[in-house]
C-alpha cells in the first residue's frame, strides 16, 4: 500500500498518536560561521552535492549529510 505523500501512510486525524516529525534538512554556504561537536568552531569553505567542507584553523575536514554534530552560529 502506497500513499500519496510517498512511503509513509496517511496520519488520521483520530489517531492517538502523533504524526512523525518531518527531518530538518541544514543547508550550509560558503563563508557561514559554524560549530562542531568535535572539532569546535570554523568556516565553510566548499559546499558541493554531496558535503561541506570546513576550516577548523588547524586542518580542513569534509562532513556530509545529516549534519548532526554540525551547527550555524
Amino acid at each position: 500500500m502506497t500513499s500519496s505523500s510517498g512511503s509513509r501512510p496517511k496520519h488520521l486525524k483520530s489517531s492517538p498518536f502523533k504524526p512523525a516529525a518531518e527531518a530538518e534538512i541544514k543547508v550550509f554556504d560558503v563563508d557561514d560561521r559554524v560549530s562542531h561537536d568535535m572539532y569546535g568552531l570554523g568556516k565553510v569553505v566548499k559546499v558541493d552535492s554531496h558535503a561541506v567542507t570546513v576550516d577548523f584553523g588547524s586542518q580542513a575536514y569534509r562532513i556530509t549529510p545529516p549534519f548532526a554534530k554540525l551547527h550555524h552560529l
